[in-house]
């Protein structure tokens, strides 16, 4: 049966009435040419409607008497019952910030792609709370570390090695559940991501840069070592990883190209994006093409010795045990130079403000849009994180000298 909650959010519950099957807009509400089924009563509901299958989105209008126009499939569907209802208020509200993690948008990119034979549509991953993808991953760290009896909160110490994003997200989720976190991260890293961690109120270690992720890596089992509350998170790991994005990331991007997807285009930080966003692609049947990107300055995957670059969050120099090496099809090898390019051409001629990787990502997707092979194909793209923590580093120092040696203008 269906519950009216307001004018422009309807749910619909199995007739026993557990969890709901859907809740959101009219627009949007998913149904199936096998659930077209006439009803004479809101109570009561045909069979095959208990079971979507293949969700396909379906217009409608709002009225006063809440009936319904034309679906997709040009037939009629009317619930006169509906007339009978009273919408009632409902709260958005999320319980703490965790709530507020997963579902982020995409939109498509128009000006760096004009020319291209493909469309590119980029996942907007920095709507996270603690703006970007790892967001994902540290929420799925602690529930299942918790789950297992590992963890609890005001017992135990967060410790983990992070390049930034991973600490951030870590450092944030620590906070509102009464966890401490020490993070251990290379020099190299932006100004910008050591504020940040210590604004979450972490405790940070920095590492030789030269050392890379495996020096903090070293540094962080030496920490845990010595600390017997200590627990490594271990996001190059942890089965958390590719089971987060397999689970909410995979068919988030499904769901929102409406099953058009034509290639999907990923970094590799940990791996743990594009393996567990490939793995649920697979399993709903997806042939495309699913493009790994690494540091051309460092570029394992492809064979190469690892090296240093400065596309910070992917590109860690060796090959994570997260990744699953057979679930991309190609490897894209972006140079340094070629990620800071895209990613200054894109607040300026889209409006996002991104970091160095996701230059680098965008950079391999307009690249494979230029494809004669992918005329008329959707790619879309990770945007791993927001660009403000990069303010500090080599991508915008010509801006950042710029703004510094800008006049105050005196009034007349």
């Amino acid at each position: 049966f269906f519950s009216v909650r307001s004018p422009n959010h309807i749910m619909a519950y199995y007739s026993s009435g557990f969890s709901p099957l859907y809740s959101g807009s009219y627009s949007s509400l998913p149904i199936t040419s096998s659930s077209l089924y006439p009803m004479s009563t809101m109570s009561t509901m045909s069979a095959p409607f208990t079971s979507f299958g293949t969700l396909s989105p379906w217009t409608t209008s709002y009225a006063p008497t809440y009936s319904f126009g034309t679906s997709s499939f040009g037939t009629s569907l009317a619930l006169p019952s509906f007339s009978g209802l009273t919408a009632s208020p409902s709260q958005k509200i999320a319980k703490d910030m965790m709530g507020l993690v997963g579902d982020t948008p995409l939109v498509y990119l128009n000006r760096v792609t004009e020319g291209c034979k493909g469309r590119v549509a980029v996942k907007l991953e920095y709507f996270n709370p603690a703006c970007s993808v790892k967001d994902r991953l540290t929420m799925q760290m602690i529930a299942d570390l918790e789950a297992a009896g590992k963890i609890a909160p005001g017992k135990n110490r967060l410790v983990e090695a992070t390049s930034g994003n991973t600490g951030i997200g870590l450092a944030a989720m620590a906070a509102m559940k009464g966890y401490k976190v020490t993070l251990t991260m290379p020099d190299t890293m932006s100004m910008e991501r050591r504020i940040l961690l210590k604004a979450y109120g972490a405790d940070l270690v920095l590492t030789p840069g030269a050392k890379g992720m495996k020096g903090a890596q070293a540094m962080a089992n030496k920490i845990a070592a010595e600390d017997p509350t200590a627990v490594l998170t271990e996001q190059f790991a942890t089965a958390s990883n590719a089971k987060v994005h397999r689970e909410t990331t995979g068919p988030e991007i499904w769901r929102d190209t409406a099953g058009t997807l034509g290639v999907f285009v990923a970094g590799v930080g940990t791996g743990g994006t594009i393996t567990g966003v490939a793995q649920y692609l697979r399993s709903v049947g997806y042939a495309g093409q699913i493009v790994a990107v690494e540091p051309e300055e460092s570029p394992v995957m492809s064979g190469g010795s690892p090296g240093p670059h400065k596309i910070q969050g992917i590109g860690a120099g060796f090959i994570p045990e997260v990744l699953d090496t057979g679930c991309y099809d190609s490897v894209s090898k972006v140079s340094s130079a070629e990620a800071m390019a895209m990613a200054k051409r894109l607040p300026r001629e889209e409006g996002l403000l991104t970091g160095i990787s996701a230059g680098a990502i965008i950079h391999a997707a307009v690249e494979l849009a230029k494809q004669d092979c992918n005329t008329g194909k959707l790619i879309v793209a990770m945007v791993p994180s927001f660009g403000e923590r990069y303010l500090s580093s080599a991508l915008y120092q010509d801006i950042k000298e710029e703004a510094m040696a800008l006049p105050t203008t005196a009034l007349e």
